[in-house]
């Protein structure tokens, strides 16, 4: 009877796992099916490197939401990232047991609260006093860029924090033997074992950060052309997207789709080049 019950569980998750890489399939067979015609018509450098989004003029240049999206994670990447990582060193080897106990439900709250709940925060709180602080009307890269930062936030504490407790503690053991304080011990030894681990925290990061729409519409002004200036209003490729596709016909439509195809691309290049990195590492 175990026997059976095993073989029925190994096809159970051979199932599911063939679920998941088809429903991976069928996203990429849509995406590309859709948008791969719709550049040939355009063309590719027009779509690429046009700097005017004018439907009404049939014209669909993406490179300033191209541009908005790469400054705008980078952004979120240079606030969210030492913040993330040193908020993970200090919950898994600086933090009391008590503080612990508040800190960690604290952070997976902040996984769970919806986009919508933080780009209302940001338009309330975070466009007024950008607006105070540096002029401007307040939505623009730098407002997005310091809520996407908060947003990534949990993504990288929870899988940098997993990776530095998964180090075997003989290394810090073994480094305060050879006379390092704590701190260095830490720094210098558990952090370059879990580096992997914390990349892979970052990773996610970025994605949260460049598929974010909700959030990144609220704040950033959603002007489409080129910013001259940090706190100059953007738009970015997913809220191209969920703008305009409510009202979107014929050739329109299937450039929004063609938008998702670059978006669909740059989380590829992204997941291959951690990818590469970490077999890098290993061998």
């Amino acid at each position: 009877m175990k026997k059976y019950k095993e073989k029925i569980m190994e096809n159970v998750f051979l199932l599911t796992a063939c679920v998941s890489i088809l429903s991976v399939a069928l996203i990429c067979i849509f995406l590309f099916a859709n948008g791969i015609p719709a550049i040939k018509e355009v063309g590719l450098g027009d779509f690429l490197l046009g700097q005017r989004w004018k439907p009404g003029n049939e014209l669909y240049g993406i490179f300033p939401m191209i541009l908005g999206s790469i400054y705008v994670t980078v952004g979120a990447l240079i606030i969210g990232i030492p913040i993330g990582i040193l908020t993970a060193v200090f919950m898994a080897r600086f933090c009391p047991k008590k503080l612990y106990r508040f800190l960690k439900p604290v952070v997976e709250l902040l996984a769970g609260i919806p986009s919508v709940v933080y780009g209302f925060f940001g338009l309330v709180v975070l466009v007024p006093f950008v607006r105070e602080t540096f002029g401007g009307q307040g939505t623009s890269i730098f407002t997005a860029s310091l809520l996407l930062g908060i947003m990534i936030l949990p993504t990288i504490i929870g899988v940098a924090e997993a990776a530095i407790r998964a180090v075997p503690n003989s290394y810090y053991e073994g480094a305060l033997a050879l006379g390092a304080t704590h701190e260095r011990s830490v720094f210098c030894t558990i952090l370059p074992a879990a580096k992997s681990g914390i990349m892979a925290g970052v990773v996610l990061g970025v994605g949260r950060a460049i598929g974010e729409t909700m959030a990144v519409i609220m704040v950033a002004g959603n002007q489409a052309r080129i910013p001259n200036g940090i706190f100059k209003g953007i738009r970015t490729l997913t809220a191209n997207i969920v703008m305009e596709m409510g009202y979107a016909a014929d050739l329109h439509r299937e450039m929004l789709i063609a938008t998702g195809v670059v978006l669909f691309i740059f989380i590829l290049l992204i997941n291959v080049t951690f990818s590469f990195i970490k077999r890098k590492e290993r061998s």
